[in-house]
């Protein structure tokens, strides 16, 4: 153990030397820099192939822990996190069990929460909706009130639901609102809670650090990962050119005031998150770098 935290060490300090620092600076034993997480999307088709060595390459580059992407088919990723010492206590769940309740095969909200809690999970995420399911501010309030039902089954659980945006929430509606907002009002705030992706905030049109400092107290996790200099606001997630995507430290988001922000709204922890990556296993150990040196 001490041999891997000694080449995690100078992995890492390595990758900070060549990244520039931004401004401000965070303290190396902030509990967001201790207890980093990476969401397991970034590596998938690592994983499709390899899931213990990509496990453990994540433990490797020195991550606190994994989001996992379904909490309902994880069974092997989390015997690999266990054997790499890495903790789990976020999952994703399939969207359609809220999206579209009753739509979604053998899985119910009651079959996710018991699995989640037999894990001894803290949250679960909703955290996409498809196309035809998102076009109206009725569509939102639908999506909304069934949040509101599965966050008390999850709070009965001890479990917080949260919802994790993409872009197109923040896209105009027919009504001239947004998505985003209609949760922001709809959301019972004691049981669906933010997720928030800084990421997908700022190509959607708004300030990352400005909607984090908005919602006190409702942002429970945050997800962060970079964007390119110059991309234009996009508001239709399947049009966002792959190369947009960029490590933390290397886009125009500055993670010393995301960070700060979060800090400030009480966020509970966060998480790396890269879409779309030519070298995933490597952009991570960038990204958490760069969190280490700043």
């Amino acid at each position: 153990m001490e041999r891997r935290r000694f080449i995690q060490s100078v992995s890492c300090a390595s990758m900070a030397a060549c990244i520039p620092r931004v401004f401000g600076t965070l303290s190396a034993e902030h509990r967001f820099v201790r207890q980093i997480g990476l969401q397991l999307w970034t590596v998938r088709n690592q994983l499709a192939t390899d899931v213990a060595g990509t496990i453990q390459s994540i433990a490797d580059a020195g991550y606190y822990q994994i989001e996992l992407s379904d909490v309902m088919k994880s069974d092997e990723v989390i015997r690999a996190a266990k054997a790499s010492g890495l903790a789990y206590t976020s999952s994703f769940l399939d969207w359609t069990i809220i999206g579209q309740p009753g739509q979604s095969g053998t899985d119910s909200i009651d079959t996710v929460v018991e699995k989640a809690h037999s894990l001894d999970l803290k949250h679960l995420v909703f955290g996409y909706i498809g196309k035809g399911h998102r076009e109206t501010s009725d569509h939102y309030r639908r999506h909304a009130e069934n949040a509101n039902r599965a966050g008390e089954k999850c709070r009965a659980a001890g479990i917080q639901l949260n919802y994790h945006n993409h872009s197109f929430e923040f896209g105009p509606l027919p009504d001239g609102t947004t998505g985003f907002d209609v949760f922001v009002k709809e959301f019972e705030p004691t049981l669906v809670k933010f997720e928030l992706d800084v990421f997908w905030v700022q190509i959607g049109g708004r300030d990352a650090v400005a909607t984090i400092k908005s919602l006190p107290g409702r942002i429970a996790q945050l997800h962060l990962k970079d964007l390119k200099q110059g991309t234009p606001v996009i508001h239709d997630e399947g049009a966002v050119p792959v190369d947009a995507f960029k490590e933390l430290g290397r886009g125009t988001i500055n993670m010393v005031d995301v960070i700060k922000a979060g800090d400030a709204a009480e966020v509970q922890q966060c998480h790396v998150e890269q879409d779309q990556s030519d070298h995933p296993v490597q952009s991570i150990g960038i990204s958490l770098a760069h969190i280490r040196s700043i």
